[in-house]
């Protein structure tokens, strides 16, 4: 069982990961806080260590990917979020920035969250197969799908396609 100054150093270290990855799962802010309270509830009843830190880093990943699944798969859960929304709660960032965080954001959660853990957490393929529950390979289509879609919806949006 997890010690209160165990589970307070894990949740202020990984809070904004979980949040991100869980903005990433639903699209929605609101959707992203009850996945991150979700998560970290789930981390205090968690009854068993961790063997490292990147245990638990990744460990707290895949709670939230299946809290977002939950979530999205809720028979109640039948409203969406414009990309203004989100975009509006994230950080501000330059012209440029802000029309690939619009584009990722506009692919479907299965190229989106794939590409979100590789460029922005730094994960390599076989670790974000390990943390999505999908082989390597699906990993490696995925991200060059969606690396192709963004080169489309960008070049199309910049007038050069």
């Amino acid at each position: 069982m997890l010690t209160n100054r165990e589970f307070s150093a894990l949740a202020e270290r990984y809070l904004n990961l979980v949040y991100r990855v869980a903005l990433n799962c639903v699209g929605s802010p609101a959707d992203a806080d009850d996945v991150t309270q979700n998560t970290m509830l789930r981390l205090l009843r968690q009854k068993e260590g961790f063997q490292s830190e990147e245990h638990a880093k990744r460990w707290l990943i895949r709670v939230a990917v299946n809290e977002s699944k939950r979530l999205l798969t809720a028979p109640w859960r039948r409203h969406t979020v414009t990309l203004e929304e989100l975009a509006a709660v994230l950080p501000g960032e330059d012209r440029e920035g802000q029309e690939l965080l619009e584009a990722v954001l506009s692919l479907p959660g299965k190229y989106r969250l794939p590409l979100y853990l590789y460029y922005y957490e730094g994960y390599q393929v076989g670790e974000i197969g390990e943390l999505l529950s999908r082989r390597p390979s699906t990993v490696q289509t995925q991200l060059a799908r969606g690396r192709e879609l963004l080169k489309k919806q960008l070049t199309e949006v910049n007038g050069r396609g």
